[in-house]
């Protein structure tokens, strides 16, 4: 009988000739645990990247056609042998001296995500989309995320598979499993990490494009899990404007006006239904742990 390896390292790849047949080779040469394996999730690159990581001798998997990032993890996912799954970039920028590290964790915590410190290699130009969104991402989940979009993490498969369903197609599926896991109670550590230089192409990440559809993913996941989070400050500051206006009218014109009214209206509706959707969450998570019948 075949032993089940320890450890399944999922690389999703996407025109990375230039970089994954120098990840990959680090990999063998680094990682001295021999349970593990290697599945490189081609997405669908239009140049050499399938040819060079089978010529490495790993497990290759081939989208048909450019599903995106997430959908390659999910694709390596469902093909992992092991329990315990390690995310990597193939662009060369983590170091796999690291999965050491993250390994020493990994029977105390669910996920251990690698967190960029200051000295990594990061692009100018990303920095404030990166903190804007850190900010969004902080105040709902109610705790520091000191990386919010880490491509670098080690998981438990039974995790990815419980929220597979709300999981994004996207480059957004490091940062909607990240929020999933914080706000459903799971453990999560993070490490500090320095990133290396980028090898190969460019990145195609838009930070404009890419991270209006982050915050509303990341607006979506909260709601999923904690709805008032969303709901309370939205109704808060309608009911202030509301109050506001009708103050306004009342001092200027000696009447309330009917549009302050209505925005108060809103306010309450807004909230109630914040409250309603609150407890359709909860009896969501307990039906999908199976404590109702």
């Amino acid at each position: 009988m075949v032993e089940k390896p320890k450890l399944s390292i999922i690389i999703p790849a996407y025109n990375e000739e230039k970089s994954i047949g120098v990840l990959l080779q680090r990999l063998k040469d680094r990682c001295t645990e021999q349970n593990y394996e290697v599945i490189v999730v081609d997405d669908g690159s239009t140049d050499n990247t399938c040819n060079v990581a089978k010529g490495i001798g790993v497990n290759v998997i081939r989208h048909p056609y450019n599903k995106g990032y997430g959908a390659a993890i999910k694709t390596g996912i469902r093909s992992a042998e092991s329990e315990i799954v390690i995310i990597m970039d193939a662009d060369g920028q983590h170091n796999p001296d690291d999965i050491h590290s993250f390994m020493k964790f990994i029977g105390e915590y669910d996920m251990i995500v690698g967190a960029r410190r200051k000295d990594s290699q990061f692009s100018l130009s990303r920095r404030p989309w990166k903190k804007l969104l850190s900010i969004i991402a902080n105040y709902l989940a109610a705790r520091k995320i000191p990386d919010l979009n880490s491509g670098f993490r080690t998981i438990r498969k039974e995790r990815l598979i419980e929220f597979m369903h709300i999981l994004p197609n996207g480059f957004s599926f490091s940062t909607t499993i990240t929020l999933a896991l914080l706000k459903a109670g799971y453990d999560v550590k993070y490490i500090p990490i320095r990133t290396l230089k980028r090898e190969g192409r460019r990145s195609n990440v838009n930070f404009l494009r890419d991270g209006v559809r982050t915050v509303m993913l990341i607006i979506r996941t909260i709601v999923l899990f904690d709805p008032l989070k969303v709901f309370t400050p939205v109704s808060l500051l309608l009911f202030v404007i509301g109050v506001s206006f009708s103050i306004y009218g009342a001092m200027v014109y000696g009447r309330v006006p009917g549009t302050g009214v209505i925005v108060i209206l809103s306010s309450i509706y807004i909230f109630f239904f914040g409250v309603l959707a609150d407890q359709i969450s909860a009896l969501r998570r307990q039906i999908s742990k199976g404590k109702v019948d």
